[in-house]
């Protein structure tokens, strides 16, 4: 029996941002790890109970040996060193914080990887943008009749925001 030859890959005929391109690039490596599908590693910060969400990231899930039970997989989770001790006691709300975002068994058990934790990025406030004089004054004007001054002075560093970032999306 003769192979069919491969299609070409189907184009957009768009300009495509780079997750859309690279979209299931991915998928074989989450596989590898035990992961049917990306949304546990995306969606971990939404799914883990806190401090959890900050201080583990997934490794990777197994499934015990033979045909996927309805008892769950064990999933393992870089975890920050101080926060070790706490997750190995706290390893079943972990576990049911999961199974609760997915709506069935999917965790039976958490455990620590020996993978070392590397804690995501922090994002850095944009110091380039900074609001003219001319928007500062018309930002103070708009905000000067909110009484408390722990709110006026909130708005107005939110104006100044706004103002300075909109000239350059415009």
């Amino acid at each position: 029996m003769a192979e069919k030859p491969k299609a070409p890959p189907k184009r957009l005929n768009r300009t495509v941002g780079v997750a859309e391109a690279l979209i299931g690039a991915l998928d074989p490596a989450f596989r590898k790890r035990g992961f049917a599908s990306r949304d546990i590693i995306t969606h971990w910060a939404a799914m883990a109970p806190a401090p959890y969400d900050k201080v583990t990231l997934p490794d990777k899930l197994t499934w015990p040996r033979g045909e996927r039970s309805a008892d769950g997989a064990t999933l393992y989770l870089r975890c920050a060193p101080s926060a070790a001790l706490a997750l190995s006691h706290e390893g079943n709300r972990v576990a049911a914080a999961v199974n609760r975002y997915f709506g069935y068994v999917l965790v039976k058990e958490v455990r620590i990887s020996a993978e070392p934790f590397a804690a995501p990025m922090p994002k850095k406030p944009d110091a380039g943008r900074q609001a003219d004089p001319t928007t500062r004054a018309k930002v103070s004007a708009a905000v000067d009749a909110v009484e408390d001054e722990g709110v006026r002075e909130a708005l107005r560093q939110l104006g100044h925001q706004l103002m300075s970032g909109a000239k350059g999306r415009r």
